[in-house]
């Protein structure tokens, strides 16, 4: 089970998903100068949080793995 969801959720995207992600971000970009985000419910402005924690905490994690440890760089 595992492997069938890594394949799915870990692969990167086709050329196809493409433009639909970047129509999707001037979306956001277009409903953020509208003031549409002021308009969120707080079920959506949650998973909106959620999402953006585990995008940084991915970033964090990356960035550890890279330095190879906790704190600072070996010079």
């Amino acid at each position: 089970t595992f492997w069938y969801y890594a394949k799915v959720e870990l692969a990167p995207p086709t050329p196809a998903e493409i433009p639909r992600a970047i129509d999707s971000m001037k979306g956001l970009v277009r409903s953020f100068q509208t003031g549409r985000l002021a308009q969120l419910t707080v079920k959506e402005a949650l998973r909106n949080g959620l999402v953006a924690t585990e995008v940084l905490m991915w970033f964090y994690i990356g960035e550890i793995i890279g330095k190879g440890g906790l704190i600072g760089y070996n010079v």
